[in-house]
């Protein structure tokens, strides 16, 4: 696991683009795990203005997100579906049908997933996943307690994930109650993970992440474990940390993952 803490928000999302745009680069045709929330906005406008200037192309580029909730349309304003083509797709030369999101509102949920898994596993597996973090240690929607070999499939959301969401509707009885995730283990088979988390509100999850053993209670902590995981956390989401040595560990060692 490669940590690297930057200053702010921006510097983290530069350092986000850098990575993505050299594995489009290096890989013309990779697939892509992406995520959705503010966490990852950053880096999808720096994507967007790299395209836009002539200097990535994603013709080739085959994408899977990490989860949906159940029972909002894909035209919801905060559907995962509606977030992903209002921040990224729509404003990028991506093909449509190489484009995977679940379907939170399908007949069958349980074929859905299914269906999602089998789907990854013929674009041959994912290249890069973007992830973040939840305030309580949750990547995508796998909560606290999930299996840690756990697969693409409906999951229920704790009360703190649905308050947390909930400035994002109107009113909060509209919160979904679940989603569809990826599993823990759809995750970890990534080639690669790039986890990103900023602000005060995340120091707690990145302390434990980071720092804690790994447990099933604070789901992210699996990255520990994975050979090809970069970590970027801002000064504000380092700020618990006790190792600050992790500060510029990318600079003797340069700009590749490890």
């Amino acid at each position: 696991m490669l940590v690297e803490v930057v200053p702010t928000y921006d510097a983290m999302s530069d350092r986000a683009l850098e990575i993505v745009a050299t594995q489009l680069r290096e890989k013309p045709d990779s697939v892509i795990g992406f995520a959705t929330g503010s966490t990852p906005a950053g880096l999808y406008s720096r994507l967007v203005d790299e395209h836009r200037g002539g200097r990535l192309d994603f013709a080739q580029v085959t994408t899977f997100n990490l989860d949906e909730y159940v029972g909002l349309p894909p035209d919801h304003a905060q559907s995962y579906h509606h977030f992903m083509w209002s921040h990224l797709f729509a404003h990028i030369n991506v093909d449509p049908s190489r484009v995977h999101i679940p379907g939170g509102t399908a007949d069958g949920i349980d074929e859905t997933c299914r269906r999602f898994e089998e789907a990854i596993e013929q674009a041959g597996g994912i290249d890069l996943q973007v992830l973040g973090i939840g305030a309580n240690g949750h990547l995508a929607f796998n909560e606290p307690g999930s299996s840690l070999g756990s697969r693409t499939r409906p999951k229920p959301l704790t009360e703190s994930t649905i308050r947390d969401n909930a400035r994002l509707f109107d009113d909060p009885e509209e919160v979904p109650r679940h989603a569809i995730t990826m599993g823990i283990g759809t995750i970890m088979d990534a080639r690669q993970l790039l986890l990103l988390a900023s602000g005060e509100g995340k120091a707690n999850a990145m302390h434990a992440t980071l720092e804690g053993p790994i447990t099933a209670m604070v789901p992210a902590t699996i990255v520990q474990l994975h050979p090809h995981a970069h970590v970027i956390v801002d000064d504000a989401a380092a700020s618990n940390l006790e190792y600050k040595h992790h500060h510029g560990i990318m600079e003797p060692y340069g700009r590749r993952l490890v």
